[in-house]
């Protein structure tokens, strides 16, 4: 039999271990007794994004060494029985022993919490990973894990059990290579499933290989085929999915590919290339302005690659250490700033912007704009433990003076294309003038009741936000079921009578004259653009409720799109849910009925309960909704309202670059992008409606 840790990784000559990585630079802090406790305070939660947060710190280990300049490999695959391999050909955990441990430095980097190269500044110059927390911690939520060191010379290996190792490191066979294999099957005890997403993985992969030039991760999957309905929807929507593209090599034949290999010589440049690709606009400038900028001193470096685009929303994204940081910084406000800044002065200063007219805001400037921001420092400070904010202040100044200087040079060497930038920042801010006097008009023409809110809200008692959620559902029928479902204290209920602006194809002038628009965003209270204000949301939860078809699925996308261009504050802030109303209702002739969300469950509860004895009536035994007009109200309160029982989904942004490429192919005007995507994705379907 094979062995299952074993890799095929390519063979690289032999690199001498830097003598900044040995055993000596392995710190210690502390134990890691409360990991299996508590499990959510060190990878976030103990669902799906927990489980694949396991995979990222292996990973960001081995980027640790691709950015100390020691791997350029690294090799992911989901083995066949649900185990995870990660192997890269960087130096290899030291494997000499630490003195204060008394054991080998491999086995106190498994074992103990805050045990790695990062600490003390010995090991790495930057890191991106937690590097030795998250290793351990891989290794406490393991039920299994097994790591090969090639270093020295040899090949050292250990075997763990639930974090426990059960022998003493094994030193093995003679090699002239280096780099480290860890493979790990997560304990399903632990987890609420175990079951990785290869899509979520993929982008993920990508975008590490963008932010790391040259840097090649394959990612493949050996687990086998899903059988039954979805390989049925496989082949009827996509006959054939090999797929090559931006430095991506897809192998298929006729069904989903299940490897795939990412390496981007250009780095950034490719990445804005990409990101710009998936939103069929014209470009403003046809070449990738990029920059960089390093101080040895501070420890900080930038990479900045951007290019103006004709779309109408903004495409900015940072990261720190090759972390996203999804909610900014000082290294996203210090760019802000240099930009806003000199694309005013320039304008001045060549008399396209005049001398009686405004300044360019920030949002005129950047619209259209599609942008990755890359800073590493040595010592990164990071707001949360979820590292999505940057906190250090050297990173302002710095991108902002690197930012001026040299997007300055660009602008002097390229005066035409800097020309149509600024029109395209000018019309932008003639959108936005245009856009006030919408929303003004709107107040004006009264379209707004009495305490302004729109006709067709039926509010909720309450005054406190943190209580009051909205519902937000298609057409007066469900509409009127929700209403009189509903718990009025707490639960207010918007109906939408026409189909929303698609926004990722408009501007937000043209936005604000369609109506559903304009009754969300003033049920909502927050305002929208420069006028947005988090601090008035009226209601804590807002829950999208529609059909469970496809029309219904197409109007939670567009209102998606609405709050992810022009709200994104709502969703980041954990404000923004799905509901998940039933698909079936299986009556019993001798039980109670149950309700059952996807084909999938409507066969399990079925054959658990013939099983147990349970009958169906001849007629109308299981019924299909097939919108939530077809429920009675108490029925929608039941399975969909009632906070004791229903099941929301909360809308997340783990990944702002991976969110807006996705609502750029569903939404825009790509069609071979969407069905593209369609393709890769279809084996993920869990029902159809055709």
């Amino acid at each position: 039999m094979a062995d299952p840790t074993a890799s095929t990784l390519p063979v690289t000559p032999p690199e001498p271990a830097s003598p900044g990585y040995d055993a000596s630079a392995i710190t210690v802090l502390e134990g890691l007794e409360a990991v299996r406790k508590r499990p959510g305070m060190y990878i976030g939660s103990t669902g799906p994004r927990g489980l694949h947060h396991l995979v990222y710190e292996v990973v960001d280990n081995s980027v640790d060494e691709a950015l100390a300049g020691y791997c350029d490999h690294i090799e992911v695959t989901l083995l066949a029985d649900g185990g995870v391999r990660v192997a890269d050909n960087g130096r290899g955990i030291p494997v000499g022993i630490v003195e204060s441990e008394g054991k080998p430095a491999v086995e106190v980097v498994l074992t103990v919490l805050h045990a790695g190269g990062k600490f003390g500044g010995g090991g790495y110059a930057v890191s991106g990973g937690l590097h030795g927390v998250g290793v351990s911690v891989v290794n406490a939520l393991s039920h299994r894990l097994r790591v090969e060191v090639r270093r020295e010379g040899h090949v050292h290996s250990q075997d763990y059990r639930d974090g426990v190792p059960q022998a003493p490191l094994e030193v093995g066979e003679e090699t002239d290579v280096t780099g480290t294999t860890v493979t790990f099957w997560p304990n399903d005890d632990i987890f609420e499933t175990v079951d990785f997403d290869f899509e979520t993985l993929r982008s993920r992969f990508q975008q590490y290989a963008f932010l790391n030039k040259g840097l090649q991760i394959t990612l493949t999957d050996e687990r086998p085929q899903h059988t039954g309905t979805e390989d049925e929807i496989t082949d009827a929507v996509a006959a054939k999915t090999a797929h090559e593209a931006d430095g991506i090599t897809e192998a298929g034949n006729g069904t989903p590919a299940r490897t795939v290999v990412y390496k981007y010589d250009g780095g950034l440049v490719d990445y804005v290339k990409h990101l710009s690709s998936t939103k069929k606009v014209e470009l403003v400038h046809p070449e990738v302005i990029d920059f960089s900028a390093e101080d040895t001193e501070r420890r900080i470096s930038v990479e900045i690659a951007m290019q103006w685009t004709t779309a109408y929303s903004e495409s900015v994204h940072t990261y720190a250490n090759t972390i996203s940081t999804t909610e900014g910084g000082t290294h996203e406000e210090g760019f802000r700033a240099a930009l806003t800044t000199l694309i005013n002065k320039y304008a001045r200063e060549k008399n396209i912007l005049k001398e009686k007219e405004d300044n360019l805001t920030g949002d005129d400037v950047r619209e259209g704009l599609t942008a990755v921001i890359s800073v590493k420092l040595g010592e990164p400070q990071f707001e949360g433990q979820t590292k999505t904010k940057l906190g250090n202040t050297e990173a302002r100044t710095f991108v902002q003076k690197v930012v001026g200087d040299q997007l300055a040079d660009w602008l002097d060497a390229h005066p035409g294309e800097a020309r149509d930038v600024i029109r395209k920042s000018i019309q932008a801010s003639q959108a936005r003038m245009a856009a006030r006097k919408a929303r003004e008009a709107t107040r004006r023409k009264g379209l707004l009741e009495s305490g302004g809110m729109p006709g067709k809200l039926k509010d909720c008692q309450s005054n406190d936000a943190s209580e009051s959620e909205i519902f937000i559902v298609e057409g007066d029928s469900a509409g009127g079921s929700a209403v009189r479902g509903r718990n009025p204290r707490t639960q207010a209920i918007l109906p939408l009578r026409g189909k929303i602006l698609n926004v990722e194809r408009a501007r937000l002038d043209r936005a604000l004259g369609n109506a559903e628009v304009q009754a969300l965003i003033t049920a909502f209270g927050t305002g929208i653009g420069e006028d947005f204000d988090i601090a008035k949301l009226r209601y804590h939860k807002i829950v999208l409720m529609a059909d469970a078809d496809v029309d219904g699925q197409h109007i939670t996308t567009l209102l998606l799109t609405l709050l992810f261009r022009y709200m994104p504050e709502l969703i980041t802030n954990g404000h923004v849910y799905l509901a998940q109303p039933p698909l079936y209702r299986i009556k019993w002739s001798n039980s109670p009925h149950d309700y059952v969300f996807s084909d999938r469950e409507r066969d399990a509860v079925l054959a658990a309960g013939q099983a147990g004895g349970k009958r169906i009536p001849k007629e109308n035994g299981i019924q299909r909704y097939k919108g939530l007009g077809e429920m009675d109200y108490h029925e929608l309160w039941e399975t969909t309202m009632d906070p004791d029982h229903r099941i929301l989904l909360q809308v997340t942004l783990d990944d702002a670059a991976a969110a807006d490429e996705i609502f750029s192919v569903l939404m825009g005007e790509d069609v071979e992008s969407r069905r593209s995507f369609i393709q890769r994705n279809a084996k993920d379907v869990r029902f159809l409606d055709i």
